[in-house]
């Protein structure tokens, strides 16, 4: 008797509206509680990435520009830092309930110019937003029990500039813990996503907060180059690229500012025979799909034991072939579009040097949209240490899969890496857990999961990862006086 076949329901389309969102033709500069101009009026456009459309036009500020937001944060200092930390409380407190209300506002803003899917600008980056000023909120009056002495004083005046992969979430960890300490800021968003920054100098004025403690400037790399250098900037904050972050320590050597860099990463997610292959399927997805593989504590380089290589490699094809690409305001969307073509390029150039090599790339069959920026989930398996896609960040949705036969040759292979920021183990033996993640040179190490963040807890690297802890009671250390 001939059996039916199984039914594929298809799913339907289920748009996120774009009329919650108002963007303006322009935006200024965000200097001492007002927008303005840039000095010398030089503009750039940012684009949406999932259709190219110019979603708006922003100001480039220039050195003038850049001295004008320091002096109007220096200025702002003297009455901030003096404020009792009860009172700078709740300001954050304020903030944080300000972006809760304007959740869906900014969680659509998001998508459309940085490309990441709504489900996830939804459900993961403003929650987290939201809590890391909440978080921080709490320490303001607390930050003589923090351990960093019994009066710790504020650094003065933060530069911070934000790279484009998770543009509000960057800005809460860096300005959240900045505030909290009672330093001011001069922040620059990446100038392919400056949007959401400009959307929260609006927060910053909704809640009332002190005119010239938060300014925004926006611009390409001349700009945050600029911001570096200026001599009244006492704190530099960085997270972005790892060769940006080596030019920013050499500006700043021989100086007096204090600084952190949270850089680049090569990940490895270690799979053991032992795990529940079900479950680390979904956290190896979880590892390099997420954010279309524009995270840098991304699970990039997958180490499999080789007794269970071929059924999780099986799995995990199965898997790969239900993600779902497309437009990021589309709830179903689980992979939305790549930042810039910029990146694109770059991850297209090193894909083909993976094929060039001898590696077998495989990637699900799945319809690209024909505007925007794009590019299908890929694993590439034959992989060795040797080749450009093990060794390079590749920042993309990108995985190249390596085998182990025994928990020393893991441990071997993860280290094997200029990068230091995070790694995965899935294994049912917690014994197994932590010996291996004791022996990983990594800042972050998760177990059976992956790409878990908490504002309670510290996030940073090693080695050519950058230095210094975001999050946490750690992360208040980078902008206080501890002498």
């Amino acid at each position: 008797m001939a059996t039916t076949p199984a039914k594929t329901f298809a799913y339907a389309p289920a748009p996120e509206s774009r009329a919650v969102v108002d963007i303006a033709p322009s935006y200024g500069l965000f200097i001492d509680g007002e927008f303005a101009e840039a000095a010398d009026g030089k503009v750039f456009k940012t684009v949406s990435p999932s259709s190219e459309e110019v979603l708006s036009e922003v100001a480039q500020a220039g050195a003038e520009d850049v001295d004008r937001a320091v002096k109007a944060a220096r200025k702002a200092f003297t009455s901030w830092s003096a404020l009792p930390g009860a009172e700078r409380g709740k300001y954050l407190f304020r903030i944080a309930r300000i972006i809760q209300e304007r959740s869906r506002e900014f969680a659509v803003l998001e998508s459309l110019d940085n490309g990441k899917p709504i489900r996830e600008t939804r459900d993961v980056d403003l929650p987290l937003v939201a809590a890391h000023f909440f978080y921080y909120a709490g320490w303001a009056d607390k930050l003589r029990y923090a351990g960093y002495g019994p009066d710790p004083k504020p650094l003065g005046v933060a530069g911070q500039i934000i790279p484009w992969n998770f543009p509000l979430l960057m800005l809460a960890w860096k300005i959240a813990p900045a505030l909290a300490a009672g330093n001011t800021v001069v922040l620059k968003p990446a100038e392919t996503t400056p949007l959401s920054a400009l959307f929260f100098a609006d927060v910053v004025r909704q809640a009332g907060l002190p005119k010239g403690v938060v300014n925004i400037i926006t611009g390409d790399g001349s700009t945050g180059a600029a911001l570096v250098e200026h001599p009244g900037i006492n704190k530099v904050a960085f997270t972005g690229s790892t060769e940006v972050g080596k030019a920013i320590a050499r500006s700043v050597a021989g100086t007096t500012k204090k600084i952190t860099l949270e850089l680049g990463g090569k990940a490895a997610n270690i799979v053991f025979d032992d795990a529940p292959i079900d479950q680390a399927v979904e956290g190896i997805v979880n590892g390099i799909f997420f954010n279309q593989g524009h995270v840098c504590c991304a699970g990039s380089r997958l180490l499999v034991q080789e007794s269970v290589a071929e059924e999780v490699l099986s799995s995990l094809k199965r898997r790969m072939e239900t993600l779902r690409v497309g437009d990021p305001l589309d709830k179903n969307t689980d992979i939305g579009a790549i930042n810039s073509a910029e990146q694109l390029a770059r991850i297209t150039t090193l894909a083909e040097a993976g094929e060039a090599e001898g590696a077998e790339r495989w990637a699900p069959s799945c319809e690209l949209p024909s505007a925007g920026y794009w590019f299908r989930p890929t694993l590439f398996t034959n992989v060795t240490q040797a080749h450009r896609i093990a060794r390079e960040e590749i920042f993309g949705p990108v995985l190249s899969v390596l085998t182990f036969r025994t928990p020393a040759e893991a441990v071997e292979k993860a280290n094997n890496t200029q990068y230091g920021l995070s790694a995965g183990i899935w294994t049912e033996k917690g014994s197994r857990i932590l010996s291996v993640a004791n022996q990983l040179r990594a800042g972050v190490v998760w177990a059976n999961t992956f790409n878990k963040f908490d504002p309670t807890s510290p996030f940073g690297g090693y080695k050519e990862s950058g230095f210094g802890r975001e999050g946490g009671r750690h992360g208040l250390e980078a902008y206080l006086d501890v002498r």
